[in-house]
């Protein structure tokens, strides 16, 4: 779309205003409204100024003004002001060198996308999320000097089956039973129809939507596959729509990985695939249909599996869901439908189109842009090195010996080792210039200062059952 396209499209739908939004580097949207009379073409070259050192992980105070650019193949309609408003993804200045900020997660993306094409191997990075997430009727949680505590509630819960609820009629999802069941037990059926609604609206193809297996309302939606930089805008407007839908309905979503005890939690199992020149890449004679390049981009994804988990699993929570017993991905191995594996071959088709892999360690508290393209870098790293995956497990893991177990290596036990892991082991994310070391020094130090620091200071509500009468 040109300017002048975009100024008749306003027209057209009768917008009066456009909000501008970016990714910080944690992942979350920034927005700020302009009025479209105010705009000209020289808008979208120029950008517009904003204070960057009051984004997360940005600028220093001494070098606070930064630029967002509008990039207009990123324009639709908000669906969720009450006046026609157009949204525009912007992509990060700085605002003296007009350079691309290296901090951006989206330019990070968009170098991850040229940098495969340089490298010959193919054009095409396909991402394929499955998000999950917990659709809640209540959140209540505070942290003070003297009291720490959270409280959550849904219809749904099954500790609520003995709730008084004028009359209650017992249909709870059972903890571990929220597998595809029908309405009444889904009660969230129309409310996630909504969702996919107002996200086809603006150019999502969804390609199913159903209950998870947790209980209290675990939901997920899944989205065909795109070109990873499209995927990342995708994501956004994805959290975005079912967090505002949720609202205006009267509940709550979380994309935490583990907000209930004694649960299975919300991951974001990741499929990828490689094309060039529209033909896919992964589909060949090796193991589980795989091609030889497919094989060693596993290899890639599994020897750099703990440091990517420092952006796929960027959470304190994350490794609450990554522990064995709730289905959790914590092998770090591939297999062929084994859902216990790091990497698993979905066996569904053999259409050489469908092949691809699944990494199942990313949940969805992750920044889509850095996760995406450090998994990309992975990928292209065990391509170019020829990385052997290793030996499959095809086993039930519940059968196997803590001795057989021990044969594979397992995913980091907490944030902490994995930002250790990310420390160790990041040339592979800096290829072509992808990555920087000063974003990879920023993210752990961020990580670690405002995040692991503060929890370890906080006494856990569960310290005073274990010590209080020590």
């Amino acid at each position: 779309m040109t300017p002048q396209e975009f100024f008749e499209y306003c027209k057209k739908n009768e917008v009066e205003m456009m909000d501008l939004k970016f990714v910080d580097m944690l992942g979350t949207w920034q927005h700020c409204s302009f009025p479209i009379d105010v705009l000209d073409e020289n808008t979208f070259e120029e950008g517009l100024g904003f204070d960057g050192s009051s984004i997360r992980g940005w600028q220093g105070i001494h070098m606070s003004d930064m630029l967002a650019v509008p990039d207009l193949d990123t324009v639709c309609l908000d669906p969720f002001f009450m006046e026609p408003t157009v949204s525009v993804t912007a992509n990060i200045v700085d605002p003296i060198t007009k350079e691309d900020y290296t901090r951006d997660p989206r330019y990070v993306a968009r170098k991850g996308e040229e940098y495969l094409k340089s490298t010959g191997i193919a054009d095409t990075c396909n991402i394929g999320p499955e998000p999950e997430f917990f659709i809640f009727d209540e959140v209540r949680y505070s942290q003070s000097q003297n009291q720490g505590m959270y409280h959550i509630d849904s219809i749904e819960g099954a500790w609520n089956t003995a709730r008084f609820e004028e009359p209650n009629l017992g249909y709870k999802p059972s903890f571990k039973g929220g597998y595809f069941p029908v309405s009444p037990t889904d009660t969230f059926h129309d409310l996630r129809g909504e969702m996919v609604k107002e996200m086809r609206k603006i150019g999502i193809i969804v390609e199913a939507h159903h209950h998870e297996v947790g209980t209290a309302g675990q939901s997920e939606i899944d989205m065909r596959f795109q070109p990873l930089l499209k995927m990342s805008d995708q994501f956004m407007w994805f959290k975005y729509i079912v967090k505002n839908v949720a609202k205006r309905k009267g509940k709550t979503v979380t994309f935490m990985p583990k907000p209930i005890f004694e649960d299975n939690g919300s991951g974001m199992h990741t499929h990828l695939s490689l094309w060039k020149d529209g033909t896919p890449l992964f589909a060949g004679d090796g193991y589980a249909g795989l091609s030889k390049l497919a094989l060693n981009a596993v290899g890639g994804i599994l020897r750099h599996a703990p440091a990517i988990l420092a952006f796929a699993a960027p959470t304190t929570n994350s490794y609450c869901r990554l522990i064995p017993g709730f289905e959790a991905p914590v092998n770090l191995c591939l297999s062929a439908r084994n859902r216990s594996a790091a990497v698993r071959i979905p066996m569904y088709s053999d259409n050489p189109k469908a092949k691809r892999f699944e990494f199942r360690c990313p949940d969805p508290t992750c920044n889509g842009y850095l996760t995406w393209t450090a998994m990309l870098m992975a990928v292209i790293d065990g391509i170019k090195n020829e990385i052997d995956p290793g030996k499959p497990l095809d086993r039930d893991i519940y059968e196997m010996s803590h001795e057989e177990l021990e044969e594979y290596r397992h995913t980091p036990g907490s944030l902490s080792e994995a930002l250790t892991a990310l420390e160790n082991d990041h040339d592979f994310l800096k290829a072509g210039n992808v990555f920087t070391e000063d974003l990879i020094e920023t993210w752990i130090s961020w990580k670690r200062d405002e995040e692991l620091a503060p929890l370890a200071q906080r006494p856990h509500p569960y310290e005073f059952h274990l010590y209080y009468d020590a």
